[in-house]
């Protein structure tokens, strides 16, 4: 009995190769139309068969045939689970809500809701702003911030929202062509990413940051080494207005990557100054300098062969030293970065192996708060303007990180979403259902470059006016006057804390005042730190 229903798995196969022999005697005995039963049959049972022999799945030899359903069901489980399970607030990574708010005002379309929040607002993690009984109204909703400290001889009026760095490969041709249209028709900017600067970067006419990650694409040698005159005839463009040396991203700090020849097409090769036919390779650090002395010098000598463009750099934090190994370079060269990119390790566009997009680098948050307060410590806070980057969608999310030391904000998946990213989460196949993330031409020709770069404008447009009417709330007259005072946080299901008191803003000055107390074990960081090397200094 029991040998009968082990046997039993092979039900559904026997039933296969049976149906196929009838079919086949009453194609052969009474009527041509039984083909069709007799050919999709017998193409079952040669799967079957080829189950049973192949030795790469056990699921298969077990059982032939119906083994396939649990393969074709794995497969089309994270849209089951987005469509029909997840709830509007279940972040994977973003929540319904915040999808359907990016969309709704990339659309320009209602974005109201009726009947009160969905959110558990006395659950541990809420945050809010506090608001005002004498509110503002802000009319002027282009908030901008000026990128350029006193060695900067072309400074950046930027808005205070733009596009965060997605390379030319990683994105579409259509992609970037709308992400770019859609920066010119709203006058803000958009990073480049690391790949280079594309063509499609180029026709759009949008305000660029061009970015320099270590394999230093489109302004390099054939070795891979930096090349300062490819650098200076590409820095030359007035569409760039500021250069970002990139030392890490939130995806995958600390990591770096390989682009496989078979995926370099001719137009990502001229973008990147690479051959075809060989596999590019960007590796995890930078050959330009070691030390952080070396890396101001790196930065000074951007910033001249730029023609004096603001130069700052991008990095998500790792070792707090090491920060801190960076800013007593600043102070020993006197080379002062224009503005520094503090990306979170929830953020990433970029495909990551799952242990660093889960357990590598900090949070956007504390790693704002972290390089803020050390700026201040070191009395340098105000020459340097700082972006903040990780999942920056709404205009509650601008203001938290404007609150929390920010200039301004970067978004990447928010403008993916803009123009019409549905979260399949298939960026790193080639796959992607909608042509954003994708390099088939069939695929991205779905991506009209005209109505999503209006979308692109749209969103950044209905963003910062929602964000206007939430610093008005507040009584403020321009976001940056938030302050972590205006935030609440509740720290459990019955307490709740003001902003200062978790992310407060350290005093001017107190790294280097022997005499100051020690703020969470900064000052001890800070004695380790050197400026000549990352080494720590025992």
């Amino acid at each position: 009995m029991k040998a009968l229903k082990s046997l039993g798995r092979f039900g559904l196969f026997a039933t296969v190769v049976v149906l196929f022999g009838a079919f086949a005697m009453l194609t052969a005995l009474w009527s041509w139309w039984m083909v069709l039963p007799s050919t999709i049959f017998g193409i079952l049972a040669l799967m079957g068969v080829y189950d049973l022999i192949q030795t790469k799945h056990s699921i298969l030899r077990n059982y032939p045939v119906l083994g396939h359903m649990r393969f074709f069901f794995e497969g089309i489980r994270p849209e089951i689970r987005q469509y029909l399970i997840e709830s509007d607030q279940d972040e994977e990574p973003f929540s319904r809500d915040d999808r359907s708010l990016v969309y709704q005002r990339a659309k320009g379309v209602e974005d109201a809701r009726p009947f009160g929040t969905r959110m558990r607002v006395y659950d541990a993690g809420y945050s809010w702003v506090t608001h005002s009984v004498q509110p503002v109204h802000i009319t002027d909703t282009d908030f901008r911030v000026t990128i350029g400290n006193k060695d900067c001889k072309q400074p950046y009026d930027a808005s205070i929202y733009n596009i965060s760095a997605m390379s030319f490969g990683s994105l579409s041709a259509n992609a970037i062509s709308a992400l770019n249209k859609g920066a010119k028709m709203g006058q803000f900017a958009h990073d480049t990413g690391e790949g280079g600067i594309s063509r499609y970067h180029r026709e759009g006419g949008g305000d660029l940051i061009y970015e320099i990650g270590s394999g230093y694409f489109g302004c390099r040698t054939e070795g891979g080494q930096f090349d300062p005159d490819k650098f200076k005839e590409q820095a030359a463009s007035d569409q760039i207005k500021m250069i970002e040396l990139k030392l890490s991203q939130g995806a995958k700090p600390g990591h770096g990557g390989m682009l496989p020849a078979s995926k370099i097409s001719a137009e990502i090769a001229a973008a990147r100054g690479i051959p075809m036919g060989h596999d590019c390779i960007s590796p995890a650090a930078h050959s330009a300098f070691t030390s952080p002395v070396q890396m101001m010098e790196f930065l000074g000598k951007l910033r001249d062969l730029s023609g004096g463009k603001p130069v700052g750099f991008k990095l998500c934090i790792g070792h707090q030293r090491e920060f801190m190994c960076m800013v007593k370079a600043m102070l020993d060269t006197g080379i002062v970065p224009d503005f520094i990119v503090v990306d979170g390790t929830e953020g990433g566009t970029g495909a990551a192996p799952l242990e660093f997009a889960n357990h590598v680098g900090m949070p956007m948050v504390e790693g704002l708060t972290f390089v803020h307060n050390t700026l201040r410590g070191a009395g340098i806070r105000d020459q340097v303007k700082l972006g903040a980057a990780g999942k920056v969608v709404s205009a509650f999310d601008i203001a938290r990180a404007l609150a929390l030391g920010a200039d301004w904000c970067n978004s990447a998946r928010g403008f993916m979403f803009a123009v019409g990213c549905i979260q399949a989460q298939a960026c790193h196949t080639n796959h992607c259902p909608v042509g954003v993330a994708t390099q088939d031409p069939t695929r991205q020709r779905a991506l009209d470059v005209d109505d999503k770069s209006q979308r692109v404008a749209r969103f950044h447009r209905n963003t910062l006016m929602a964000l206007g009417e939430m610093t008005g709330a507040a009584g403020l007259e321009h976001p940056s006057d938030f302050l972590p005072r205006h935030m609440m946080m509740r720290q459990s299901d019955n307490s709740m804390v003001q902003g200062d008191q978790v992310y407060g803003y350290l005093p001017e000055g107190y790294l280097l005042d022997d005499q100051s107390p020690d703020y969470n074990g900064n000052k001890t960081r800070w004695a380790r730190a050197q400026a000549d090397s990352f080494v720590p200094f025992d």
